[in-house]
């Protein structure tokens, strides 16, 4: 019973946050909004008291002068949204955009764009690709840390610990491009921008999906999944001259790519991925007495139809040289398993993106 409330209550606090959000950028504001440095805390993040500055240049770490530029190549802000396990196409937009001579000077993320977008920075992305492609080969469930509080049931703490042991941690200052985490404290009912500080612990917050993953505290601040608020970050992404804005949005409403596997392949895979959620289900019963697992389906159902119409206007809002659309039916959210089917659609939506924008150029 008392997750049943838990659920029911976290549900009306998102749709009530998303609705404030939504009637924000309606409104189109042309004031920019003066940046908070958070009371109470280590200044390693800028609170904003709300997401809809119309500034898309706004330097959020103009202390940072470790951006390597290169002339001959076509210099990219880059956005990565949220979307679970759909946020792994990034990976493939990334390495088409590198192939293609574009060079990415600058990263804003949420949720699993800032997990990603990291990564990269960290100049650890082949790395983490070689893991994640063996996610639908290793017990995927030893990476889940029970905690069951009334916050959340994932600590969330065993993957990023993984995680470290080949890409170690580093401070987002001393990157060697300009990075930025987006996540939402539910306190204080505003959004955070990290710029500063641990990597790991800005990316941490960011994909604290509510109700699924406890939240981070920092000082008198709750920080849950940035998507919360701000699921595609394109005003907190710096910018430099001529370079080309580009939004990679996982939660689109266009048609599903399948990229070419054989039947078997996919029936492998899924077969064992459904092995790891059945050894996941059964834990989750045993402590809480319940039949079915709904509850992940149900929030991940609710949470990407409240997305995608924010995602949409700030999209509209602030529109990019290039967007990049990958289809929200491509996967569900726990869905790692596909991750090289999902690398592919990120590629494939890549090429398509590019050549269009290229065309107009033409």
């Amino acid at each position: 019973m008392k997750y049943n409330i838990l659920l029911i209550s976290t549900l009306l606090l998102l749709l009530g946050m998303k609705v404030l959000q939504a009637q924000e950028v309606q409104q189109y504001q042309e004031k920019i909004n003066t940046i908070e440095i958070a009371e109470n805390t280590n200044p390693n993040y800028y609170i904003y008291p709300n997401s809809s500055s119309k500034d898309t240049s706004l330097l959020l770490n103009s202390s940072n002068e470790n951006t390597k530029t290169n002339n001959t190549k076509k210099k990219v802000a880059l956005v990565l949204s949220g979307g679970g396990a759909r946020g792994i196409a990034h990976i493939g937009v990334i390495e088409e955009l590198e192939k293609q001579g574009y060079e990415i000077v600058s990263i804003s993320g949420t949720s699993m764009g800032s997990l990603v977008g990291a990564v990269y920075a960290l100049g650890k992305m082949e790395e983490f690709k070689n893991w994640i492609y063996t996610m639908d080969k290793l017990d995927t469930y030893k990476y889940i840390d029970f905690s069951f509080s009334s916050q959340g049931l994932v600590k969330g703490n065993k993957v990023l610990k993984k995680m470290k042991e080949f890409i170690p941690d580093r401070n987002i200052e001393d990157l060697k491009i300009n990075y930025s985490a987006t996540a939402t404290d539910i306190t204080n009912k505003k959004e955070v921008v990290f710029t500063k500080g641990s990597v790991y612990k800005a990316v941490r917050a960011s994909i604290a999906i509510p109700t699924i993953f406890t939240p981070v505290k920092v000082g008198d601040s709750l920080l849950v999944d940035g998507g919360v608020m701000n699921p595609v970050p394109i005003n907190h992404v710096k910018r430099t001259k001529d370079d080309i804005l580009i939004v990679v949005h996982v939660n689109a409403n266009v048609p599903v790519y399948t990229p070419p596997i054989s039947s078997e392949e996919r029936k492998k895979r899924q077969l064992k991925y459904q092995k790891n959620i059945d050894t996941f289900q059964n834990e989750f019963n045993s402590k809480t007495k319940k039949e079915k697992l709904g509850y992940f389906k149900l929030i991940n159902n609710t949470i990407g139809l409240l997305t995608y119409q924010i995602s949409k206007m700030t999209i509209e809002k602030y529109p990019p040289d290039i967007l990049i659309n990958v289809s929200r039916e491509s996967c569900d959210i726990f869905d790692f398993y596909k991750a090289e089917e999902l690398v592919e659609i990120g590629r494939h939506a890549a090429i398509n993106s590019l050549k269009e924008y290229n065309n107009k150029l033409d």
